[in-house]
């Protein structure tokens, strides 16, 4: 059983609350496109604000470069809606490491951690002066639970408590007591670019579940291993072999790896570009795979329909394109329409689920990406395990005070 440190379990009362939240949501043209992450943040901070803590908020967003700040990357649009949703003004410090002033603050929000030194390779150095600021660290970001970074690992070794924020807790119960014991059958929906980003989860999930489906770039890797021409299609040629693999695994398993049957194509990549349908055994060799067909989309359906426990991560084509949304749409209202317990989660899940307005018809949406599907396949998430060594050193601790 996971033993955590809860912010019920402490007194905050004049503390600095160093959190760190999963603010990594999309932004176009300096407006956030989908707030769900920020929005479900708000229990925690307002649970450690009614402490009368003062609260520190780190995130990353993106992939900037380390070291350099990077206007594009800013955190300034996360700063405006959390000052919106909280209705209480949350400025934005840009230079914050050594020092931040919160004599007449309440809350605050820290620069993109990605601009830091030594955040991804989870240096000690920065770790050790993040822990510097607090007298508490709360990390309440699932979605970050599977990197072992500065500002998710390594300053919760090294701050004098570390605790697990609600948000963090909600999804780790949540998400074990739906896939221990599942009800069958259990239907799995894996989209996305890559192949090798989900190649665990895709080598477990295909030895549990009755029907893994795969969408997007994740597909026409399958496809090419099943022989078909994918012409143009991103795909990845390095895990060809390992796509045939799974799929014998999966059939082994007494389980299923549906291919499409047939596809959307287009001769380039673009919102305005021609689309056409064809099966999946004509495509030409200039052609670019952006969504399933309808046939595929019927078959689809009908496994969903089938299912008393759903997963899903991850889109079946460019849903961002009107034109070759179709599928991912169908896959939305499928799983809203079905009795089954849903799951979803990932950045790209969230953004299909807002676009479709399927969210309140999701039996639980996790705010979760990458670490999602680690704790599907069964891993053990590196920020929870530190997390758990800190409590059992707070349990000693607090033990020892009784004495």
């Amino acid at each position: 059983m996971t033993i955590l440190v809860k912010i019920a379990d402490l007194d905050l009362s004049g503390k600095r609350v160093l959190v760190r939240e999963d603010y990594n949501v999309p932004i176009k043209d300096g407006e956030i496109e989908d707030d769900t992450r920020i929005y479900a943040s708000l229990l925690t901070l307002n649970k450690i604000l009614d402490t009368g803590a003062k609260v520190m908020i780190m995130s990353h967003l993106g992939r900037p470069k380390e070291g350099e700040f990077d206007e594009a990357f800013s955190l300034a649009p996360i700063a405006k809606c959390l000052s919106s949703l909280l209705d209480r003004k949350v400025p934005l410090v840009k230079d914050w490491l050594d020092e931040i002033d919160m004599e007449n603050r309440e809350i605050v929000l820290c620069e993109n951690v990605r601009f830091e030194t030594g955040e991804i390779a989870n240096e000690d150095e920065l770790a050790r002066k993040m822990a510097a600021l607090c007298n508490v660290y709360v990390n309440d970001a699932f979605a970050t639970a599977h990197r072992v970074q500065a500002s998710t690992h390594g300053v919760a070794k090294y701050a004098p408590v570390s605790a697990a924020g609600p948000l963090l807790i909600t999804e780790l119960k949540t998400l074990s007591r739906a896939l221990k014991d599942p009800a069958k059958p259990m239907v799995a929906v894996v989209g996305g670019s890559k192949v090798s980003s989900k190649l665990t989860i895709l080598e477990s999930l295909s030895k549990k579940v009755d029907q893994l489906i795969v969408g997007g770039g994740i597909a026409n890797t399958f496809l090419k291993a099943a022989g078909y021409n994918v012409g143009k299609s991103l795909y990845e040629e390095g895990l060809v072999e390992k796509a045939k693999k799974i799929m014998a695994a999966a059939k082994e398993s007494g389980g299923e790896i549906p291919l499409p049957v047939d596809v959307v194509c287009a001769k380039e990549f673009s919102a305005h570009a021609d689309a056409s349908i064809k099966g999946i055994e004509n495509i030409e060799d200039d052609d670019m795979i952006l969504d399933v067909g309808p046939e595929t989309i019927a078959r689809f359906t009908d496994i969903l329909g089938q299912a008393q426990t759903i997963v899903w991560n991850g889109p079946l084509g460019v849903f961002e394109f009107d034109r070759f949304s179709a599928g991912t749409r169908a896959l939305a209202e499928s799983i809203a329409i079905s009795d089954a317990f849903s799951i979803a989660g990932g950045g790209d899940t969230l953004s299909a689920i807002t676009k479709f307005g399927v969210s309140n018809k999701i039996s639980y949406i996790s705010t979760g990406g990458g670490a999602f599907l680690e704790f599907l396949g069964g891993k053990k998430l590196p920020a929870v395990a530190i997390l758990e060594e800190s409590a059992r050193a707070w349990a000693a601790m607090e033990r020892g005070r009784e004495y």
